[in-house]
């Protein structure tokens, strides 16, 4: 069993910038495929960004070019750019063997951060 937990949510302006961070308690995560997701109040979840093992990068159309995924062993941060009213949400990092932006082909999954956006 992986225990996820993020940390670095907060309240921002728009423009703004939020570093996310996701770790797991007492293992390294360097075997999984990490993904973030993000839930807006009243929609559903939605692939936000995935990196591999070796680093490779996916991002949603969304926020390609405003937010950066990086990792080392011990954890995956989200670094947020240029922060939008609509990016406010719950931001969840997730667990897995596959690359994909589907939130079903993830095992383990965090209890998310809330990042809110002021216009």
């Amino acid at each position: 069993q992986v225990q996820l937990v993020e940390s670095g949510g907060g309240l921002v302006q728009a423009g703004g910038s939020l570093r996310l961070s996701c770790a797991a308690s007492g293992r390294s995560l360097s075997t999984y495929v990490m993904g973030w997701f993000r839930q807006a109040p009243g929609k559903e979840r939605e692939f936000v960004g995935t990196i591999t093992r070796s680093g490779g990068k996916l991002y949603a159309d969304s926020v390609k070019g405003r937010f950066t995924i990086s990792r080392d062993n011990a954890k995956v941060d989200l670094q947020m750019n240029s922060l939008k009213p609509e990016d406010t949400a719950a931001y969840y990092c997730a667990a897995g063997w596959v690359a994909t932006v589907k939130m079903t082909e993830y095992n383990y999954w965090g209890q998310g951060t809330q990042v809110t956006v002021s216009s």
